[in-house]
C-alpha cells in the first residue's frame, strides 16, 4: 500500500510546522485503483527467516517432514522388522555352523576311541584274516557306519611325501624315485571330513644325492 501524503489547500508542501495525513485507503477515491500495498523491511524479513530451506533433496524433505505419525510409526515399525529378521537370519547360521562343528567333534571323538580297533581291523586284513567269516562282515559294517560321518583310513605306498598328512618314521635312499616318496605305511591314517584325526605313519624314500 502506498501512503499518500495530502497538505491542506491553500499552505505549502514546505513549510514543516503544518501537520501532515497519511492516506491509508487500499481504494484510490479519484481513479477507483486498488492501491498497492507496502511491504514493512520486518515483516519481510521475519517471512523470510520463518521459510524451511530447501538443498538437494529438499523436496523430499518436506514431503517426509509432512507425513502423518502413523505413517512415521509404521516406516519405524519396519525398520524394527528388517533389524529383527537379519538378527535371526544370522542366528540361524550360528546355529548350524556350531551344529556341524559339535557333529564333527563328536566323531573325531569317537574315532579316537576307536583308533585301536580300526587298526587291528586293517593289520588282520593285510594278513588275510578278514577274507571271509562273521567277523569280516562286522568289520565292514563298522567302517560303513563311521564313514557315513564322513571317517575315511588314508595312506598307500607309491604317493608322495606330505608332511601335512604323513608322519615319517623311516628314512632311506633310492635311485627308484624323484621325489620323496611313501614307500611303505607302517600304520594308515584317519581322517573325519578335512581334520586329521592321526596322520599317516610312514617309511619315506628320497632320491640319491
Amino acid at each position: 500500500m502506498t501512503d499518500q501524503t495530502t497538505t491542506p489547500q491553500g499552505g505549502s508542501g514546505d513549510e514543516p510546522d503544518r501537520p501532515r495525513f497519511t492516506d491509508k485507503r487500499r481504494i484510490d477515491p479519484e481513479t477507483g485503483a486498488v492501491r498497492e500495498q507496502p511491504v514493512a523491511p520486518e515483516a519481510a524479513s521475519a517471512a523470510s527467516d520463518g521459510a524451511p530451506d530447501v538443498g538437494p533433496g529438499g523436496e523430499a524433505d518436506a514431503a517426509e517432514a509432512g507425513a502423518s505419525p502413523a505413517e512415521a510409526l509404521a516406516a519405524e515399525r519396519l525398520e524394527d522388522l528388517q533389524r529383527l529378521q537379519a538378527e535371526y537370519v544370522n542366528y540361524r547360521r550360528r546355529v548350524d555352523r556350531d551344529r556341524l562343528v559339535a557333529r564333527d567333534q563328536t566323531v573325531v571323538a569317537m574315532v579316537e576311541a576307536m583308533m585301536g580297533v580300526l587298526d587291528e581291523i586293517e593289520l588282520a586284513r593285510q594278513h588275510g584274516e578278514l577274507a571271509e567269516g562273521p567277523f569280516a562282515s562286522i568289520a565292514d559294517k563298522l567302517e560303513a557306519s563311521l564313514a557315513k560321518f564322513g571317517w575315511e583310513r588314508f595312506g598307500a605306498a607309491g604317493e608322495p611325501f606330505d608332511p601335512t598328512v604323513h608322519e615319517a618314521l623311516m628314512h632311506a635312499h633310492s635311485d627308484d624315485v624323484t621325489e620323496p616318496t611313501v614307500v611303505q605305511v607302517l600304520q594308515p591314517g584317519h581322517r573325519v571330513g578335512e581334520r586329521i584325526v592321526r596322520a599317516a605313519r610312514v617309511a619315506v624314500a628320497e632320491p640319491e644325492g
